[in-house]
Formats: C-alpha cells, sequence, structure tokens
C-alpha cells in the first residue's frame, strides 16, 4: 500500500538524489578522465563526451537491479521493521546530507569520495533516530570475525589501502616503462614492440574488472575457468591490437607517413606495403603533438627566470633614471598629453587578441575561439543570439581550456613550474603510443563506475520507493527498476557535462607533471588497485585510488619535490571531513524532525 500521505517525502527525496548523482558526475567521473586529459592525450570535450555515454550505459545497462536497503551497512536495518516510514525519512536525510555537502565540496574543488559521503548520511541519520547504540562501528561475520567492509571502520581501512594499492602499482607500471623505454636509446621502436604486451596487461585486467566487480550480470564461469578466461581475453586483445595498430603506428609515427587516414588501420600488415612518402605539405604538422607544451625542463626554466630577472633588473634602472627627472604637474598632463611625450607616459593601446577569454556573466571564462564565442551584438530576440545563448547553455560545461584552469596560481598550487621542472621529458612520438592505451583504461574506469557508484546515488532512492511504494521494508535489498537506474545515470552524464571541470582543475597537472606515459600508468595502477580490492573484498574508493596512483607516479621522478603536497593535503582534507560533515548534516535533520514536538 502505498503511503500517500508522504508524498512530500518522496518528492523533496527525488530532488535531491537528482541532485546527489549530479554531484557524482562533477566530482567522482573527473577522477577516471582527469590524467587523459591533463596529457593532452584528449582534449576536454572528448573526455566529457566518453564519460556522459559510458557513465549513463554503464548505469542503465548493467547497473544493480538491487541495491542494499541501507547502503554502507553501517546501520541496523532490523531497528527500523516496525517504522518503515521513519526509514523513508532517514533516507531523505541522508541523501540531503550527501548531496549538500558534495554540491560545497565541488565548488571548491575538492575532489572527494561519493561512497564515504552517503555512508556519512547514512551514519548521522543512524545516530540521530536510534543514537549511538544504533550505529555499527565494526562489523562481523556469523562466524565472530571482523567484517571490514561493514561498519564505520572501512572509511579508515579505505584511506590507507586505496593509496598504497594504487600508488605501489602505478609506481611499479611507470617505472618499468621509464627505465625499460623512455630512458633507452630508439625508445619509440621499444615503445612500438612492447605496446602489444600493454593492451594485454589491459585487457585481462579489464576483463577482471568486469568479471569480479561488473555490474547486474551472471558470469557462467567455475573459479577454475576464470584465469583462463582473463588471460586468453587479454591475449587476444593484444594481439588483435599488435595486428591492426601495429602496422598503423609504425607507418605514421616512425615513417611520418602523412598521407595515411587514420581509419585506414583496419589494412593491419597491408600498411607496411605502402611505397616512398612524398614530401609533407608546409603547414603540416603531423599527428604527433608536444605532449609538454607549456611545460620547461629544469635548464628552460633557469634559463628563463634568468631572462626574467634581467628584465626586471632593466626596469629598475629605467625607473631609476625616470625619477631624477622633473615631474610633470598630473593635472596639467591629463589635458595636453599628446603623442609627443616621452613613450613611458603614454598610455598602452590596446591591441585586439583573440586568444584573451572574456568574461561572461557568471564571471567565467569564455574563449573567444572556442565552441561559445563572443556574444553577437544585438537584441536576445535575434536568431544569432538566441543561437548563441543556445551554445551558452549547452556547452558552458565543457568550452573550458583546463590546462589555462591548472596553470592558475593559488594558495594550493605552490611553484607549479618548479614542481613540473623535477620531471623528466621524454620524446614525444614514444608518449604518443601510450594515448591509446590511455583513452582504454580511461573509458573502461568509466564505464565500471557507472555501473557500480550510480547506487551510491540510487540506492538510497530505490529504499525511499520502495517504503514510499509498499508501505513496508522487503528485505536487506530494495528492487531498482530500470528507470531509477537511468534518472541515476542522467544525472551522472549532465553533472559531468556541466560542471566536471571544477574538479578536474584540481587533478593531473595540479599535483605533479602529467604525460601519457605517466597518465597511463596512473590510471592501470588505479586499475589494478580496484581489481584486487574487489577479489580480496577490501573496502576502497575510486577517487583515493586514482589519487594514490598519481602521487606514486610522481614519486618516480626520484624527487619528493615533483609533487605539490599543497594539493595533496588538501584532498586529503577532503576523505578526513567527508564523513563527519555528512553524518552532521543528516543527523541535525533526522533528530530534529524525529524528535520534534507535534500536536499529537
Amino acid at each position: 500500500m502505498a503511503l500517500h500521505k508522504y508524498d512530500y517525502l518522496f518528492a523533496i527525496g527525488t530532488i535531491f538524489a537528482f541532485l546527489d548523482a549530479w554531484n557524482i558526475g562533477a566530482n567522482d567521473v573527473a577522477n577516471s578522465w582527469a590524467s587523459s586529459v591533463s596529457s593532452r592525450s584528449l582534449t576536454y570535450i572528448q573526455a566529457m563526451c566518453g564519460a556522459a555515454v559510458l557513465e549513463f550505459v554503464g548505469a542503465v545497462g548493467v547497473g544493480g537491479r538491487v541495491a542494499d536497503t541501507i547502503r554502507t551497512k553501517v546501520v541496523d536495518i532490523g531497528a527500523f521493521e516496525q517504522a518503515p516510514a521513519l526509514l523513508m525519512l532517514g533516507m531523505v536525510c541522508a541523501v540531503i546530507a550527501s548531496s549538500l555537502y558534495l554540491t560545497m565540496a565541488t565548488r571548491i574543488g575538492m575532489p572527494v569520495s561519493t561512497t564515504h559521503s552517503i555512508l556519512g548520511g547514512v551514519l548521522g541519520m543512524g545516530f540521530g533516530a536510534l543514537g549511538p547504540s544504533g550505529i555499527v562501528w565494526v562489523g562481523y561475520e556469523d562466524d565472530g570475525s571482523v567484517d571490514i567492509k561493514a561498519g564505520v571502520i572501512q572509511v579508515f581501512l579505505a584511506w590507507i589501502i586505496a593509496p598504497v594499492l594504487a600508488g605501489t602499482a602505478g609506481a611499479i607500471i611507470f617505472s618499468i616503462t621509464k627505465y625499460g623505454i623512455m630512458l633507452r636509446s630508439n625508445p619509440t621502436m621499444k615503445g612500438l614492440i612492447t605496446i602489444p604486451l600493454y593492451f594485454w596487461l589491459a585487457g585481462s585486467l579489464i576483463t577482471m574488472l568486469l568479471l569480479w566487480k561488473g555490474g547486474d550480470y551472471e558470469v557462467q564461469l567455475t573459479g577454475a575457468q576464470i584465469p583462463g578466461v582473463i588471460v586468453a581475453a587479454g591475449a587476444a586483445f593484444g594481439m588483435t591490437v599488435g595486428f591492426f595498430l601495429i602496422p598503423y603506428f609504425y607507418r605514421v609515427v616512425i615513417k611520418e607517413d602523412w598521407q595515411i587516414k587514420w581509419y585506414e588501420f583496419v589494412k593491419g600488415p597491408m600498411l607496411l606495403r605502402r611505397g616512398e612518402i612524398p614530401p609533407a605539405p608546409a603547414d603540416y604538422r603531423g599527428v604527433v603533438r608536444d605532449f609538454y607544451e607549456g611545460h620547461l625542463d629544469r635548464e628552460e626554466l633557469e634559463a628563463e627566470r634568468a631572462r626574467q630577472a634581467a628584465v626586471v633588473n632593466t626596469e629598475h634602472d629605467v625607473e631609476a633614471q625616470h625619477e631624477k627627472k622633473t615631474v610633470v604637474d598630473h593635472a596639467t598632463s591629463d589635458t595636453s598629453l599628446n603623442n609627443d611625450a616621452p613613450a613611458h607616459a603614454r598610455a598602452p593601446a590596446t591591441e585586439a587578441n583573440d586568444d584573451v577569454p572574456e568574461m561572461n556573466m557568471y564571471g567565467s571564462h569564455i574563449r573567444k575561439n572556442g565552441i561559445i564565442g563572443p556574444r553577437p551584438a544585438g537584441s536576445i530576440l535575434k536568431p544569432g543570439v538566441l543561437f548563441w545563448w543556445f551554445k551558452w547553455v549547452v556547452f558552458r560545461g565543457v568550452d573550458i581550456d583546463i590546462h589555462e584552469q591548472q596553470a592558475k596560481k593559488g594558495a594550493l598550487t605552490g611553484d607549479l613550474a618548479e614542481i613540473h621542472a623535477r620531471g623528466d621529458h621524454f620524446d614525444n612520438k614514444t608518449e604518443y603510443l601510450y594515448t591509446f592505451l590511455q583513452v582504454l583504461t580511461a573509458a573502461s574506469a568509466s564505464f565500471v563506475h557507472g555501473a557500480n557508484d550510480v547506487a551510491n546515488a540510487i540506492g538510497p532512492y530505490a529504499t525511499i520507493f520502495q517504503v514510499w511504494n509498499t508501505g513496508e521494508i522487503t528485505g536487506a535489498k530494495s528492487a531498482v527498476p530500470v528507470w531509477i537506474l537511468a534518472f541515476g545515470g542522467i544525472g551522472i552524464a549532465i553533472g559531468a557535462w556541466t560542471y566536471g571541470y571544477r574538479i578536474m582543475s584540481n587533478l593531473g597537472n595540479k599535483i605533479t607533471l602529467m604525460s601519457p606515459s605517466r597518465g597511463f600508468s596512473m590510471e592501470l595502477g588505479s586499475v589494478i588497485a580496484v581489481v584486487v580490492a574487489t577479489r580480496l573484498e577490501l573496502p576502497v574508493s575510486t577517487t583515493q585510488c586514482i589519487t594514490g596512483a598519481i602521487v606514486g607516479v610522481g614519486l618516480c621522478n626520484g624527487d619528493w619535490r615533483a609533487i605539490n603536497w599543497r594539493m595533496v593535503a588538501w584532498i586529503y582534507t577532503g576523505w578526513i571531513i567527508t564523513v563527519p560533515v555528512a553524518a552532521t548534516i543528516s543527523g541535525c535533520l533526522m533528530g530534529a524532525i524525529t524528535y520534534a514536538p507535534n500536536w499529537s
């Protein structure tokens, strides 16, 4: 029997569940793609297109059709069996607290764990309704052993397990790549030979991810068959890549064949039979870009700072000479100054520059050469102006130069030029080989994230809907209709598209120097940590995994100063305060509503 007298609770829960899903997209999804964008393997709009599609498909296609009635198992469901409506109220308070906290964290650019955010909301709800005795601080199995997947203890373990696992895995992968390929003679050819092996490893790990962490699908394999399937799937993937992509890479990267088209990779070995390559046009730039654009190495930075110091000293000398001259009366000069005045006294002429961003009505920068462009002159009813507003609404969140945002100075940035200069610059052609691996791992992680972490938003909402629709608690699991999965998937996709840049601006190059080989190692290290933790049933967060991997790879530069420890401390602060803040908001709401005076 539907509890129609609580329709308002269902409506409030719907609004804040969508806000929670939107924040998961804006805060959590950025973690999957930050290194790909920061290393210039993908543009920001390409990454967000991939994120929006893969997160939605993962959520709706293989998202769990059942979810824990009480997400994260920190409150005993038995306490609410006689009062289902109270559980409904509690889940509403939990999702309000989680969404408000995530909104605040995303706004100030703090990457946090969305899993721990909803855990804090549920914890506070349980504390507000039942007191401390109603909280599962440490979970136990039936045999009396500790269950680290249940209870509040999982939060503290995740702070250690996730970064250490991912950082170690990422550091090992990057060290092998760095010393086995990047620093050797003829690194491009060596990279070309080893790329199929990396695709084999990546394919096997992705298979593990889908088999062990996947979504709502049943794997018809025995325990003995799964390792063989994992190895075979990875090997088949690696050989397929070797057959089709290696000849393409050889022609494009080694031979610099400017005539070949990207879709010709399907020809495989036939590409090796192409004839001599004619001289390239004068304006041809090649497919390999400078992945270290805007980042100076140690020698370049020292030379640039010496040049700047010389310029400053020259300006000081000029100012000293000017002070010796007669000071012109300002009132007179304002009316009589003309082009015959000394050059230093004239106002500088303003020059048009298409690359200079202009401010929009909300203070965000719009690139004049971007998708949106400057607002046309004229009335808002003119077709050109209306079309501009349409582009502003649709593309405002993706028409962003992430590299410019990451380069902005602030209290948390420190001396980024100095930090980046402590990282090695490798051959761009070799780096190009890793862009495809990086995109593959990012896309796979995004798909699996959509399948699993959508439950952080729609799990509590499914409980709200179930209680409102049936008037009872059916057990430890709540059924999740497909429309709820689509509801959560749309929220995640919109959040990534409209506001993902806020978190991405604080990741990647704001922590350490990024490049495709580094980004691939980080993402693969994060995937390994998630796979291992899932298999061992250890509680980890994808946010904490990618941060740990970034730090681990950054330390492989051989200098601890190659990492922006201010930003790392900022991120860790976000992890520590997530549960207390979300729990406080939820607990205050639940306690105030539950025990408020009323006419009865």
